[in-house]
């Protein structure tokens, strides 16, 4: 079902007749304002979601790089501290983009 012409024009003159001539241009502008900053919130989440998986791709590399350093006999407390150091990585991250989303 797509709209026609004579559908349209109709839609028009209710509007043009509820909200006059001098509010419509008002509402237009509001209406471009408010998906600009819509824009501008999905992009910044994007990149932040973004930058949180590199960082966590790093960390995990990191970890990796480490177990496969050390010996395979190596302490479960060790292998603790490093999840540990990746959570505390991963918090440290949503404790910034929180506070940025605050300002």
């Amino acid at each position: 079902m797509s709209l026609g012409l004579p559908e349209i024009i109709l839609i028009l003159i209710v509007a043009l007749l509820l909200f006059g001539g001098k509010r419509i241009p008002e509402l237009a502008r509001a209406l471009g304002k408010a998906q600009g900053e819509y824009q501008k919130a999905k992009e910044t989440l994007e990149n932040e979601v973004s930058e949180f998986k590199s960082e966590v791709a790093k960390a995990a590399k990191a970890e990796n790089t480490a177990k496969s350093t050390t010996s395979k006999t190596a302490t479960p407390k060790k292998a603790t501290a490093k999840k540990t150091a990746v959570k505390k990585a991963a918090a440290k991250k949503v404790d910034k983009t929180q506070a940025k989303s605050k300002a």
